[in-house]
């Protein structure tokens, strides 16, 4: 079932791959607190499937950029590009992470955005989500605090016990938006082993192509060569007769 808040953006919107529209990613922020987590890894090597990530954003923050954002980076690559895209809104980063991704992974970065930015306004979880072998969309999850009374309240139907209620919702924000950093994260991953399987079979493909330039330029000096040195010694042996 298709999550409401994903907004993709990219090839269904372009038919491009990776390639990312700012203006389609967000139609508005919510006042107070917004913090964007961007999914990329430590390793490079995949085409631009982190940079179509880090161009984003840099995109939503200077669309919005009198709103209160700030950018949680997970992986090296992310924290490189995004630093120098973002400046002063980049908030802080997880590097050096032990592949595959895990959901306790996924949980310590939620619990430490819940302590970090108190009751935030949204999350917004940036990640590629995997289409096919030769496609990714860069995608969007905006996820938004539970409502514990008044309209649009949060698991209406349920009974809670007055004073336990707060300490419930908060506990279940903090489960669903782990869920949604670990979804984020494995689609983020199939996304990039599978253009990192394109780029690497285009760097051979293009390998090929040199090694065989370079073998048809040595043939022919080595020709050259041979040519010129039968000519030197015919040249010779006329000349002595």
């Amino acid at each position: 079932m298709k999550n409401p808040h994903e907004k993709e953006v990219g090839p269904d919107r372009r038919k491009r791959r990776g390639r990312w529209t700012p203006r389609h990613y967000v139609r508005s922020l919510p006042e107070g607190k917004n913090c964007v987590v961007a999914i990329t890894s430590d390793k490079g090597l995949c085409g631009g499937v982190h940079s179509a990530i880090a161009r984003g954003i840099r995109g939503l923050v200077n669309r919005y950029a009198d709103a209160d954002v700030s950018v949680v980076a997970v992986g090296e690559k992310g924290r490189s590009q995004l630093r120098r895209m973002v400046g002063p809104k980049m908030h802080s980063a997880v590097t050096e992470i032990a592949m595959p991704f895990t959901f306790a992974l996924a949980s310590n970065l939620a619990e430490q955005v819940m302590t970090e930015f108190e009751s935030p306004a949204a999350v917004h979880v940036a990640f590629n989500k995997f289409k096919s072998a030769i496609a990714y969309v860069p995608t969007l999850t905006t996820i938004t605090p539970f409502v514990g009374e008044g309209d649009g309240e949060t698991l209406a139907a349920y009974e809670f016990e007055p004073e336990a209620k707060p300490d419930v919702l908060e506990s279940l924000f903090e489960y669903y938006l782990a869920t949604e950093l670990y979804y984020g994260m494995m689609e983020g991953a199939t996304s990039e082993q599978s253009s990192r399987m394109q780029a690497m079979e285009n760097a051979s493909k293009n390998a090929g192509e040199l090694i065989d330039k370079l073998t048809l330029l040595y043939n022919r000096a080595r020709q050259a060569r041979i040519t010129t040195e039968l000519i030197e010694i015919i040249s010779g042996a006329s000349a002595l007769d």
